[in-house]
């Protein structure tokens, strides 16, 4: 189908509607830059800095020591960390030695990190030893050979490394001894004692994975998306043209966005290698925390979702600290309020715009200009090198101005496919389009905008929540009859988990109890905030549950409320 491309007249002449991509892996990146920035910092981490020589030499190190474990190219290895060195520093030594990184959420829970291992076949992990207790236990149910265990006063200055465990255990109340032997290594261990000598692994970069990053979709069930090196290191080259006003070597990246989600990993910690920045890391989003880091170590890009943003401005002592060196944010994971943007902007004088993009493609694939024209309630245009359409629901083409449809994308970021998931793959991917389940439209401009989606996700405070999942596990609790999970509007997390519980009959439930039930099984984030316990629920003919109607609901009743 001929495609209609009016968004390219928008451009400004700074950015390039087609890029070239050299064929390079992502280490590769690593290794030029550190070769042209040996003595420039690459991370900042509470204080600890390391070089990019430093950073090099030490993923050296750990992708010797891996392959001398047995790895081989191909294998999987899964990373749970929070943002700190060790999580870098393993993300390159993985695919120096050849492997497939898993990004893994610290948050999960064991039956969530059992599934994960087993789907993706991972035998290797690299994680915190306050994680340990957990991997232990499903250990013997996964495939894993070995487990690497670092802590985060490994890579703390001092005196804060000697601090660190006193709070760590007043705060968590456990205490985890970890010893190095046998099937597990002590990363600190590993650095200290390795040469930085590997076996050189050949890679294609266009057809060889580089990460499986988890997500869900309509079945509820997380599924392994496949990116080759050349869909991430191609989303990172876009996102350095349209940040064109950026300096190469000088800039400062504000590293709260966690790197085990595919935004982070790309705005943060891909752009940066690439563009020789200095990452500034925070293990964890702590608004007090994030505003002294700012106002100290002044970053001068700080990629982010809106719940952050708006945990910002909303904080008491906003007005004691100096924002001024922020200069440029991209939002994405959910819709970013008009109001907060214009907020933000006023207390930085930087530019925040929004941006829209999906896991399956490394992930972005619009936003609006940093520096030219934006439209507010847009996700802004498609990137260098995009194509989007708006396919009509009634034609199957790409639809007129205004009108509705379903937004597809294609491009080198889009996905290889979902790892050993051949259907699934073949039902979102369609002759080199990517159907991203959003229904939107674009105007005569070339401005696109997301009004709904026809999957079920929720998006709350930035995380991706599918409602099966969370219904799969409150389905176990023995006194429910029936069960529908919904995301509701909520105005800090964007959407927050509403549950719709019909109890047995003649059976009581207390909200109290089945929170304590779900925070047992499911990782903090998915756990609903909110339940409502009805007699029955709307359903179909033929018996399916109306989720649908329930979110209309409560859209009515926020509508009413106003």
């Amino acid at each position: 189908m001929d495609l209609i491309r009016p968004w390219l007249d928008q451009y400004p002449a700074e950015i390039p509607p087609a890029l070239s991509f050299e064929p390079k892996t992502l280490q590769t990146y690593l290794e030029e830059t550190a070769g042209e920035f040996p003595e420039k910092k690459a991370i900042n981490f509470l204080g600890k800095t390391l070089t990019y020589s430093v950073l090099l030499n030490e993923a050296k190190k750990l992708a010797g020591y891996l392959q001398g474990l047995g790895l081989q190219k191909g294998d999987r290895a899964a990373i749970m960390l929070p943002n700190c060195p060790q999580g870098v520093i393993s993300y390159y030594g993985v695919l120096m030695a050849g492997g497939v990184v898993v990004s893994t959420n610290p948050l999960y829970t064991e039956r969530e990190i059992e599934y994960q291992l087993n789907d993706s076949g991972a035998e290797y992990i690299i994680t915190l030893d306050l994680l340990f207790p957990r991997v232990s236990k499903v250990k013997a149910l996964t495939k894993l050979k070995h487990v690497i265990v670092t802590k985060i006063q490994d890579y703390l200055p001092f005196p804060k490394n000697l601090l660190y465990p006193i709070v760590q255990r007043k705060q968590s109340k456990v205490k985890v001894d970890v010893s190095h032997g046998g099937t597990t290594h002590l990363f600190s261990k590993i650095i200290k004692e390795s040469q930085a000598v590997f076996s050189k692994v050949e890679t294609d970069p266009v057809e060889d994975i580089a990460l499986l990053q988890y997500t869900g979709g309509t079945t509820g069930f997380p599924k392994g998306v496949m990116l080759t090196h050349k869909n991430i290191a191609a989303n990172t080259v876009m996102c350095s043209a349209w940040m064109y006003n950026c300096r190469r070597g000088e800039e400062k990246v504000l590293g709260l966005l966690p790197f085990f989600h595919v935004y982070g990993m790309t705005a943060v910690m891909h752009l940066s290698v690439t563009e020789g920045y200095t990452m500034i890391l925070l293990p964890k989003f702590d608004a007090g925390d994030t505003l002294k880091t700012i106002h100290k170590e002044k970053p001068t890009l700080f990629p982010g979702a809106p719940t952050i943003y708006i945990a910002l401005l909303n904080h008491p002592d906003l007005k004691k600290y100096d924002l001024s060196s922020v200069q440029s944010c991209i939002s994405g994971s959910a819709p970013l309020p008009v109001e907060i943007q214009e907020r933000f902007e006023k207390e930085t004088g930087g530019k925040l715009v929004e941006g829209y993009g999906l896991s399956e493609a490394s992930p972005v694939t619009h936003s609006n200009f940093l520096w030219g024209r934006r439209k507010k309630g847009s996700i802004g245009v498609p990137w260098p090198n995009t194509d989007a359409m708006i396919l009509s629901q009634e034609t199957g083409s790409q639809a007129e101005p205004g009108e509705k449809g379903e937004l597809i994308v294609r491009g080198p970021q889009v996905m290889k496919g979902y790892w050993g998931k051949p259907e699934e793959t073949e039902a979102v991917m369609k002759d080199g389009w990517l159907f991203t389940g959003d229904i939107g439209y674009m105007d005569e401009e070339g401005y696109f905008y997301v009004v709904d989606r026809k999957k079920d996700m929720i998006i709350a405070g930035g995380y991706n929540i599918y409602p099966r999942e969370v219904e799969e596990i409150l389905y176990e609790y023995d006194k429910i009859q029936e069960v529908v999970v919904a995301g509701v509007p909520d105005p800090y997390r964007g959407e927050t988990v509403k549950a719709y519980v019909v109890p047995k009959e003649g059976v009581k439930i207390s909200e109290e109890e089945l929170n304590v039930f779900a925070r047992q099984h499911l990782a903090a984030y998915k756990v609903p905030r909110i339940y409502e316990f009805r007699s029955e629920l709307p359903k179909t003919a033929v018996g399916k549950i109306l989720r649908r109607a329930l979110i209309d609901e409560e859209k009515e009743k926020l509508k009413n409320a106003n």
